[in-house]
């Protein structure tokens, strides 16, 4: 069996969809989801939210200042590690 040589170029005609306005889309095979919807569905694949509490904590300049450069997010990651740390001594 002889293999298709494979492409990176985009077969979709998208100069047609930058034409298209929104009611042209047919949605009969999405229907919307509403936002209680969406929640239940996350309650029922198990996912249930944490709670967090603000605290102040004492770190070393140095270990803020390189969590920091890391970008956004640098206090959930300091969370998640602390998390891990935390499940490591559970077992």
């Amino acid at each position: 069996m002889k293999k298709k040589p494979t492409s990176t170029k985009s077969q979709t005609d998208f100069a047609r969809l930058d034409k298209m306005k929104d009611e042209d889309i047919d949605y009969s095979d999405a229907p919307a989801i509403t936002p209680e919807m969406f929640a239940k569905s996350i309650v029922r694949r198990g996912l249930k939210p944490r709670t967090k509490t603000q605290l102040t904590l004492r770190v070393d300049s140095d270990v803020l200042e390189w969590y920091k450069k890391q970008g956004r997010g640098y206090q959930t990651k300091i969370n998640l590690l602390l998390r891990a740390y935390m499940q490591e001594h559970q077992r």
